[in-house]
């Protein structure tokens, strides 16, 4: 795989990231295509910029947010202006300094090449319950551990 592609997504998934443990939501919606879609852990879909910060920013001012720990799984280019990245994120609620395995997830997203900028078009955070598999939630939790 071409590695500017990869260090090119690796920062466009590291900047949006980077937006939500600041709890910087126009920061997190510039990331994002003027199509693009965002769909929540609880399953909440909206989509453009514009919605995603009118989405995100209520969440930064009302709630305190835990941050994302975050272990890139893998970068696969679609084509030459398009690539999808597989990552698995924990969280450390506030005032914790572990890990909260049942907020784990499998994050996708979805980057297409705009003139010189990538932009995100699909990024979905996805609970990784494991139903009835509590050593692999255990597994996930330990690999996201050792990045502590």
């Amino acid at each position: 795989m071409n590695n500017s592609l990869h260090e090119e997504i690796q920062e466009l998934y590291q900047k949006l990231i980077d937006a939500w443990n600041k709890r910087d939501a126009e920061g997190m919606a510039d990331q994002f295509s003027e199509q693009g879609v965002q769909i929540g852990f609880d399953g909440s879909k909206v989509v453009g910029k514009a919605e995603i910060l009118s989405h995100v920013k209520p969440i930064f001012e009302d709630h305190p947010t835990a941050p994302f720990v975050t272990k890139i799984k893998s970068i696969r280019p679609l084509g030459k202006d398009a690539a999808i990245l597989h990552a698995i994120a924990g969280m450390i609620p506030p005032g914790k300094a572990d890990i909260e395995p049942n907020v784990n997830a499998h994050q996708t997203l979805v980057a297409v090449k705009m003139g010189d900028h990538w932009k995100i078009e699909l990024f979905q955070n996805t609970p990784a319950a494991f139903h009835g598999r509590p050593e692999l939630v255990e597994q996930m939790t330990e690999e996201l551990r050792e990045l502590l």
